[in-house]
């Protein structure tokens, strides 16, 4: 996951609308929203080479996403475990704010850089692990947005997922924020992050939908939970190389008691 925009509102009816694009080499094999034969009761679509998720949702009223930090600088251990795994940890331990105590004092520095979101449908947390950060945070009420540095890092593809998901509480949800993920424009120079891959891939990446042979967008996901009938609406749609679509899926999932 690589593109993350969402509208966290605590105490309402509607807590968390999200929406999210995944971008990854298109030979990697992933499974659809679905959910996993081996974990009935988590829906989302599953990394087939490591087995983890970028985005699931639990039916006992769980959420996690993950994204990659991306800085070249940044050291990773050779033996560093998949951050897919992260979602799937964050959706299955028993006490999710112990869990994610013990992510961020020191468990995290074992993966390479990621953002983890994850919560329970009223109480939302932010963990960051950077070049020389492992920082948890709860997350304020709001639009809020994530790509690969940290939260509300103003680069121009999470600027332009931000207001759409924005005007899409004015206008239409999730159409409206949808649109804006499907944005193929890469940002002017000026405005691009310097992470160490080059202007070249800089440009590349900054759309918020990527197009591309053997690297691209893979899957955008978004997300309604309604908190007071009990019910998570995610849906996905699926890309190619080249951007083509490959199908789509939707899922009404009725929670039953949450997790802690």
């Amino acid at each position: 996951m690589c593109l993350i925009a969402f509208d966290y509102r605590p105490g309402t009816a509607i807590t968390l609308r999200l929406v999210a694009n995944r971008d990854e080499f298109h030979p990697r094999p992933a499974a659809p929203l679905a959910a996993w034969s081996d974990a009935p009761e988590i829906i989302g679509g599953r990394d087939l080479e490591a087995g983890g998720s970028w985005l699931a949702v639990h039916r006992r009223g769980r959420f996690a996403a993950v994204t990659n930090v991306r800085d070249l600088a940044l050291e990773v251990a050779a033996e560093a475990p998949s951050r897919g795994q992260l979602v799937r940890e964050a959706l299955e331990c028993p006490d999710l704010e112990a869990w994610l105590r013990h992510l961020a004092a020191g468990a995290g520095w074992r993966y390479a850089g990621f953002n983890l979101l994850a919560g329970d449908g009223e109480r939302l947390w932010h963990v960051h692990r950077g070049r020389d950060q492992l920082l948890l945070s709860p997350l304020s009420p709001g639009i809020h947005g994530l790509s690969n540095a940290t939260l509300n890092t103003p680069w121009p593809k999470l600027i332009t997922a931000r207001q759409g998901v924005a005007t899409a509480l004015r206008r239409s949800w999730p159409q409206d924020a949808l649109a804006a993920l499907a944005e193929t424009t890469p940002a002017a120079d000026a405005q691009l992050p310097d992470t160490g891959v080059g202007l070249e891939l800089e440009r590349t990446l900054s759309s918020p939908f990527i197009i591309g042979e053997r690297y691209g967008t893979r899957a955008t996901t978004w997300l309604t939970w309604q908190a007071h009938s009990g019910i998570i609406e995610i849906g996905e749609r699926r890309f190619g190389p080249g951007g083509r679509e490959l199908g789509s899926r939707q899922e009404s999932i009725k929670l039953a008691l949450s997790l802690c």
